[in-house]
This record gives structure tokens, C-alpha cells and sequence, in this order.
């Protein structure tokens, strides 16, 4: 698997007990008026950008541009006037790229450190690590990922933090995931640099010797932020990781700076904003994976929910959460899909609600989320066990009433973003208030 290209191509298999859609959500929808409706829209979108264009070729032709040279007097220098440059439709919020669905699977956090049931199942056998239960989870999609709640080192910690808990895994950690059915992880969390500068690097090593892609960290704040990007079914995909949970005392040293190596740090939202902006303009569909919120708290801080509308403004599709350990609420910001926190998906000593888990099952076409679903599983030895019946049907129903205290809605609304707030610096309001010291 190499950076850039990992995916899974297995077409999702037919919801079953153990694949509850989250009502009140439906099955992927069949073509219907207002498919042709909003592919009307778009194809505006184009017909725009073609009068533009002509209208642009009319000015230059009027000043002189469809003369020959030898027609503009010797002592003046013709200058045409640039052609207009086009719309570019993926601005729009109903931009659905070519038209084909992709369906992605997220987890929450995993981690695999030594002297745990994970650690030693690592140690035993990489291959089959995670289990049945994840594979289970992330089936049938065409791009899965989780959060790895670990530094990813050679094995040792060179340099541990200063800090309650420090995780770190060996690089065969990097085989589990792939044997899972992980197709990338995010390392944006705070416990990516739990060895230091030197963990970080080995890292860096094991990232670039295996392909395998790990986002959120890099040299330097650029390629820290640096998305994945990819194409599936012919549409563009862009994901962007980064923390807005790190140590307080250890902010300075862990965040990825111009000339420091280090992780994707949400604490200045400038970077993140500017990411998402960039992706916006290539990609069909864009999503950010955080790590952000309190602790075993359900509902979202107040620092979640501006932040995630300041993202959505900016672009982003889907906004996808993790570290709190338990599960919060998702849900529709306009037209983007919002959870806020995964909670645990292969993780140490998961006493209740830490044990409950679970995948969310998004479907995209584009910009326009078709369906979500909500797999539930429970968390057994460490492991995430899919649920099925009526503890499935029990599971669903709290998952969605985590929803209730947060801003989000069961059905899609009017797009929070537009073109202006798709193509200008996050308002000086929200970047103020969003910035913080820890």
C-alpha cells in the first residue's frame, strides 16, 4: 500500500442486525427529482463559466485582442485584459463531482501499548491484532479510518513526556491496521509525540518506509497539514487531520511549526482554515478528522461547535471527531455531516460508557452526504464486538439521542457554506475565539 492510493474496494454489503441506519435516515436513494434538480444547478454552475469566458473574449476582442499587431500604433504597447477566470464549480455546496457515490467508515480511537491485551496480541500475531470485530466494522466501504492514540515508534520510548500516560507501539502496529481493514490514521492527538521529538521521528520513518499514511504529523506545520488526497470512483477525496487537545506545558514543543517538526495543531485555527480551503478547491469531497472536546464528556465544549462551523463555512463536508473516550452526538451543520466524537474503538481498560463503540458508515456523492449509518458495537477485552438485535436496535437509539445537546439536525438544511466564505480567511471573530493557550 502506498501513500496517496490506500482504499478498499469492496461494494457495501446489505445492511443487516448488526448494520442499523440511523433513523431517520434511508437507504441509498434512488434517482428522484431533486437529483436532476440539483445536477440542473451545477450544470448552471458550467453555463455560467462558458458565458464568462465569451464575455471575457468580447472585452479583449473589443480593446484590441482580435486585431492584428500591426493595427495598434508603434508607440503604444497593447495589453489585452485577462480572460475572467471561471467559476470553479466544486465551490458550490451541491457539487456532486461525477456523479458516483463513496462510502467511508470511521473508528474512533485505537491503541495497541505494550503490557495490555492489545499489546500482546501485537506481539503474538500482527495480523490478527484488532481482532474479528473491527474488519467486521469497516466492511464493504471504500475508505476507512481511525484514530491511533499512540506514538508509533521502533518499539521503544526514547524520550517519555512529561505526562500521566504515555502509549507507544512498534511499527508492526502498522500491520494490524492494514490487516484490519484500516486504510490510514490520523496521529494528530495527544499522545503523538509521547516520546518526544525522537518517537516522532521514528514515526516519520515507519510512515515513509511503509507507504502506509499517517496524517497530522511531518518535518514541519506544512507537511503536518498536508491532506490525503486520492481518487474513488472517479471522485476527488481530500482528508485533513489535526489536535486541538495537547498537554498545556507541552504545546510549544509538540506543535508543528515553519522550522519544528511536530503535529497538526487546531489551536491556532489559521493553518486548519487555510488547509481546508486549499482542499475545498481541488477535491469533491472534503473531510477533517479532530481530536478535540473534554474527556468523557457527551456533549461537545465550547470550543466544538463554533470551530466545526467555522470548518464547514470554509469548506469541509464532513467533520469527524475523537478523544473524548465515549461516544457524542453527529448529526447534519447545514448540508455537511458533523460527529462529534467517536469515542473508543480498540482501546485498553474500557469500562462502561468507554466500552461503548462503533463505525460510522458515511456515504458521500461529492459534496451531498447520501446516507449514515451507525454500526454499535460494545467494547470485549479491548476489542470492539459488533452488536446485533436488540441490543443493536438499544445502542442506536443512544447514539442518537447524544445528539440532543448539540447544534446539529437529523436531515440535511440549508449549506452553511458559500463561495465568499469558501475563499476568505476564517472571520477575525472565530479566530480569536477559537485561538486559545490550553
Amino acid at each position: 500500500m502506498t501513500s496517496g492510493t490506500s482504499m478498499l474496494t469492496r461494494p457495501p454489503p446489505p445492511t443487516s442486525p448488526a448494520e442499523v441506519p440511523s433513523a431517520p435516515l434511508g437507504p441509498p436513494r434512488p434517482p428522484d427529482p431533486q437529483a436532476v434538480s440539483r445536477r440542473v444547478r451545477r450544470n448552471r454552475w458550467i453555463a455560467l463559466a462558458i458565458v464568462l469566458a465569451l464575455i471575457a473574449l468580447g472585452v479583449w476582442s473589443l480593446v484590441g485582442g482580435g486585431h492584428p499587431t500591426a493595427a495598434v500604433p508603434p508607440h503604444h504597447t497593447h495589453r489585452p485584459h485577462a480572460p475572467v477566470p471561471a467559476v470553479n464549480a466544486r465551490l458550490d455546496p451541491e457539487w456532486e463531482g461525477d456523479g458516483k457515490p463513496v462510502t467511508f467508515a470511521f473508528g474512533g480511537d485505537v491503541n495497541l501499548p505494550p503490557g495490555s491485551t492489545l499489546g500482546d496480541r501485537l506481539a503474538s500475531d500482527p495480523a490478527t491484532a484488532l481482532g474479528p470485530g473491527v474488519p467486521a466494522l469497516l466492511s464493504g466501504v471504500n475508505l476507512s479510518m481511525v484514530n491511533f492514540e499512540s506514538a508509533l515508534t521502533d518499539g521503544s520510548c526514547p524520550d517519555p513526556q512529561p505526562k500521566t500516560y504515555n502509549f507507544y507501539a512498534p511499527p508492526t502496529a502498522i500491520t494490524a491496521l492494514q490487516s484490519a481493514g484500516v486504510g490510514l490514521v490520523t496521529e494528530a492527538n495527544n499522545h503523538g509525540e509521547d516520546c518526544g521529538p525522537a518517537g516522532l521521528q521514528m514515526a516519520l520513518a515507519a510512515r515513509t518506509r511503509t507507504g502506509y499514511t499517517v496524517l497530522g504529523i511531518g518535518q514541519n506545520a506544512a507537511q503536518a497539514f498536508t491532506p490525503y488526497q486520492t481518487v474513488l470512483n472517479g471522485q476527488h477525496i481530500g482528508i485533513i487531520a489535526a489536535t486541538q487537545v495537547i498537554d498545556s506545558d507541552l504545546q510549544t514543543a509538540w506543535t508543528a511549526t515553519a522550522t519544528q517538526p511536530g503535529l497538526a495543531s487546531a489551536y491556532d485555527i489559521t493553518d486548519l482554515v487555510a488547509a481546508v480551503e486549499a482542499a475545498r478547491k481541488i477535491d469533491d469531497t472534503v473531510i477533517v478528522f479532530l481530536h478535540w472536546g473534554v474527556e468523557l464528556d457527551a456533549c461537545p465544549d465550547p470550543l466544538q461547535e463554533p470551530l466545526a462551523n467555522v470548518l464547514v463555512q470554509a469548506g469541509a463536508d464532513i467533520v469527524i471527531g475523537s478523544h473524548a473516550h465515549v461516544l457524542l452526538g453527529g448529526g447534519y451543520l447545514g448540508s455537511a455531516y458533523v460527529d462529534y466524537g467517536l469515542g473508543n474503538f480498540a482501546f485498553y481498560n474500557a469500562p462502561p460508557p468507554t466500552n461503548q463503540s462503533g463505525s460510522l458508515i458515511i456515504t458521500a456523492t461529492g459534496r451531498h452526504i447520501d446516507t449514515v449509518t451507525w454500526r454499535p458495537a460494545v467494547i470485549e477485552d479491548e476489542l470492539p464486538v459488533p452488536l446485533t438485535g436488540t441490543a443493536a436496535t438499544q445502542a442506536l437509539q443512544s447514539w442518537t439521542g447524544d445528539r440532543t445537546c448539540t447544534d446539529l439536525g437529523a436531515t440535511a438544511a440549508t449549506p452553511l457554506a458559500t463561495t465568499a466564505s469558501e475563499t476568505s480567511p476564517a472571520p477575525a471573530a472565530a479566530t480569536q475565539q477559537l485561538s486559545q493557550d490550553g
